[in-house]
């Protein structure tokens, strides 16, 4: 059944969630331009200035239909968490102009419609030691010190959740899980937004990811990695984009560009699958589009 774009609310938030490569941003765009609203970006690394065509930020002519926000205005060595984003949307959620909330960073929405704990910021010398266990070592060195609890609830899969996680408790004291349980009243119920998810079949997004991968090295993704490569530091927030560092490893001589594209495809993949299984267990209210119908 085809989403009726007409049936939305014009007066109430707006939230689409989503895999990489779904068809969230497209779909922002139209519900932007026939109902009126501001496109906020919900994507933990569109935020960075970095990169623009390896994140798949929106291109000139979208900006140009309607007005976006939150997108490219963190420097890429900056740590930049869901509790910055929430402030910075707080704001939005009372302005004129509907917000129309689109990503694919779960933690993001749980932020913003379950509440988020009121962690103190981590210290610089705590964020160091974390950088040099896992430049040694790996992230998944830092998944044995953290609790029980919080490890059953994070993705351990994803290494800046999990270096989060270990972060929080070394700084604190306390486990990750137990900050989330003193949880304060979210700034945006469920109940006063219009959230969807694009639920998409498996086998269509992977064809759509290796696509897009493609068309990005087409619109020039390598050349902005031959602008980081002078700079290049693995550890900042902004070189976990997929895909950079493995256009960074061809450019060392470490690989060929068609062996970095592969790789890039399937850890692209990978991710969207674990995105998708989050979605699905922790979205189940929301309202699931088919994005073929789109």
């Amino acid at each position: 059944m085809e989403f009726d774009l007409a049936s939305l609310d014009a007066t109430r938030p707006v939230l689409i969630a989503g895999a990489t490569a779904s068809g969230k941003s497209e779909l922002a765009l139209r519900i932007a331009e026939q109902g009126g609203g501001v496109v906020v970006n919900a994507d933990a690394i569109q935020v960075y200035d970095t990169w623009n065509v390896l994140t798949a930020r929106p291109p000139a002519a979208d900006l140009a239909r309607a007005p976006h926000l939150l997108y490219g205005h963190v420097p890429g060595i900056q740590a930049y968490s869901a509790g910055a984003w929430l402030r910075e949307v707080a704001p939005l959620l009372t302005a004129k102009e509907r917000p129309i909330i689109v990503g694919g960073t779960g933690l993001y929405f749980a932020a913003l419609c379950e509440g988020l704990a009121n962690i103190p910021p981590t210290p610089a010398d705590v964020r160091a030691e974390a950088d040099a266990i896992v430049a040694h070592d790996g992230f998944e060195a830092l998944i044995p010190e953290l609790d029980d609890v919080t490890r059953s609830r994070i993705d351990l899969a994803n290494p800046m959740r999990v270096q989060r996680a270990w972060e929080v408790q070394r700084s604190t004291g306390q486990g990750l899980a137990a900050w989330h349980a003193s949880t304060p009243p979210p700034l945006l119920p469920l109940s006063a937004a219009q959230p969807i998810l694009l639920d998409a079949p498996r086998e269509w997004l992977n064809g759509r990811i290796a696509a897009r991968f493609a068309q990005m090295l087409q619109a020039g993704a390598l050349d902005e990695a031959r602008a980081a490569l002078p700079g290049w530091d693995p550890a900042a927030p902004a070189s976990k984009a997929i895909g950079a560092p493995e256009l960074i490893a061809h450019l060392q001589g470490k690989t060929t560009l068609e062996a970095a594209q592969d790789a890039a495809t399937i850890a692209t993949r990978q991710f969207a699958k674990r995105q998708r299984t989050w979605f699905r267990a922790r979205m189940k209210t929301w309202e699931k589009v088919d994005p073929r119908t789109l």
